[in-house]
């Protein structure tokens, strides 16, 4: 059995992952002072410690933070103000004496996608995780591709219109420009309000333009869409389609597949993943 470790920004999740994907002595637990460095790593610590009772293959754990993968260090950790450069690995190999993993978080989205969910059995595939911020895992070959200092897929970061395309295609387009959350604009379209509905329309667009640069990037087989607007992705997939369809090469546009993340954990089973990978 192997432990996977979901770091978010304000919670963290973890529980034993066997070889049929199926999880085990799951835990979720909310971050109780992100203000102290001593406090978060000693609950992380005590967190995981009961699941090392049966998860003896290695620990592996997804951060929504820049890692060097091979010390496992992170840095600035999203949300955690205490989590600035910490040797993550270092700490947990000698408090357990197992072998630890860390990678990006959105790394391990891609990967558990890959290795557990809808993009199992393609070989070149991108998870995009849309939420707060806009990023993408790769997987090339059957392989995670994170780039030479964990920095690959930072697609929200490419300048789009007059900023980037994240102020665009994520939860903050919502916020700037319709003075709402995600969520609520999602509601509100379900039941039919009008001016929801555009906001959706006006996403999908944005979304549209993410997706072809990765398209144009990578020209994977599939690309899955996870994160918190996933959810509303009946709302705005339809469009989506169809400001694809200007794609400078129509033939990988018909055969690029485009599906929706539909396990809640799927981050957690690629954590997993890394310790085999």
């Amino acid at each position: 059995m192997t432990i996977g470790v979901d770091l978010g920004g304000t919670n963290v999740r973890a529980g034993l992952v066997g070889n049929d994907s199926a999880i085990s002595n799951y835990r979720r637990e909310l971050f109780r002072n992100k203000a102290s460095l001593d406090e978060t790593l000693s609950q992380l610590i005590e967190f995981i410690r009961p699941l090392t009772v049966l998860g003896r293959e290695g620990i592996g754990i997804g951060v929504p933070s820049v890692v060097d993968i091979a010390r496992g260090m992170v840095y600035n950790v999203t949300n955690i103000p205490a989590w600035k450069e910490v040797p993550l690995k270092k700490i947990l190999e000698g408090e357990f004496k197992l072998p630890v993993f860390i990678n990006n978080d959105v790394n391990c989205f891609a990967l558990g996608e890959h290795r557990h969910g809808t993009l199992k059995g393609f070989r070149n595939v991108v998870g995009v995780s849309c939420g707060t911020g806009l990023g993408a895992g790769i997987i090339i070959n059957n392989n995670l591709y994170a780039g030479t200092n964990c920095g690959a897929g930072e697609i929200g970061l490419l300048s789009y219109l007059d900023r980037n395309i994240e102020y665009y295609a994520s939860g903050n387009l919502f916020r700037a420009k319709y003075n709402t959350t995600a969520e609520e604009a999602h509601n509100k379209a379900v039941a039919g309000d009008p001016a929801a509905i555009a906001s959706w329309r006006e996403f999908s667009t944005h979304i549209a333009v993410a997706l072809k640069n990765v398209a144009y990037a990578f020209d994977p087989e599939a690309i899955v869409l996870g994160g918190s607007l996933s959810k509303a992705f009946r709302l705005f997939e339809a469009p989506m389609r169809k400001v694809m369809l200007d794609f400078e090469f129509p033939e990988t546009m018909r055969k690029l597949k485009i599906f929706q993340s539909t396990n809640e954990h799927i981050t957690l089973l690629g954590a997993a993943a890394l310790v085999a990978s």
